[in-house]
């Protein structure tokens, strides 16, 4: 039997081989330091849900508040039929629509307390505390809130309110909510 020498030899060599691994290996390199930068830029699952939680509660609070035409300390409040029919007139100290919105003098925390949505406009909170005024185990998380008048669609912006919740955690987690309250009972007292 001859041995036929032409033909071609089947398989790879040593030298492929190891060109293969070497590729292989620098691109697998270079997908986990992608995933490992990523990962450590990322926020913190928990601190997000934390932010998150306190955001949600925030805004619960304030949109459970009454939005009326007057304060609701106003002797006017129970029958005002405008921001006119409260004591002082629009514009006036209990008129609850004139702008900048503000508390009268009213805490959140402290008596008299906060009796309205537009109380909230403009408060910080550094740190967070709960309605009481009692400081939460929440070091380095911040919140502040705004309001404002905002128009929805056919309802005028002096009838709805938006009502805007930021909060920051650590390593610069920040997480913003929006949330309206639409004046339905005006004349409903807490």
């Amino acid at each position: 039997m001859s041995i036929n020498r032409t033909a071609r030899q089947r398989g790879i060599s040593l030298v492929e081989l190891i060109v293969f691994i070497v590729v292989v290996s620098v691109a697998a390199a270079g997908v986990l330091i992608a995933f490992s930068s990523s990962t450590r830029a990322s926020a913190d699952p928990m601190v997000q849900k934390q932010a998150l939680a306190i955001a949600e509660a925030l805004l619960e609070e304030v949109q459970l508040q009454p939005f009326t035409y007057c304060d609701p300390d106003d002797t006017a409040e129970a029958t005002a039929l405008s921001s006119a029919g409260c004591t002082g007139g629009a514009g006036g100290a209990n008129d609850e629509s004139r702008t900048p919105l503000t508390h009268e003098g009213e805490s959140r925390t402290a008596i008299p307390v906060f009796d309205n949505v537009s109380d909230y406009n403009g408060l910080p909170l550094n740190p967070i505390t709960d309605i009481n005024g009692s400081a939460l185990a929440l070091d380095g998380y911040s919140a502040s809130i705004t309001v404002a008048p905002q128009g929805i669609g056919v309802i005028p912006a002096d009838e709805a309110l938006l009502i805007t919740v930021s909060v920051s955690g650590p390593g610069n987690t920040t997480v913003v909510l929006h949330g309206y309250r639409v004046r339905y009972a005006p004349n409903a007292l807490p």
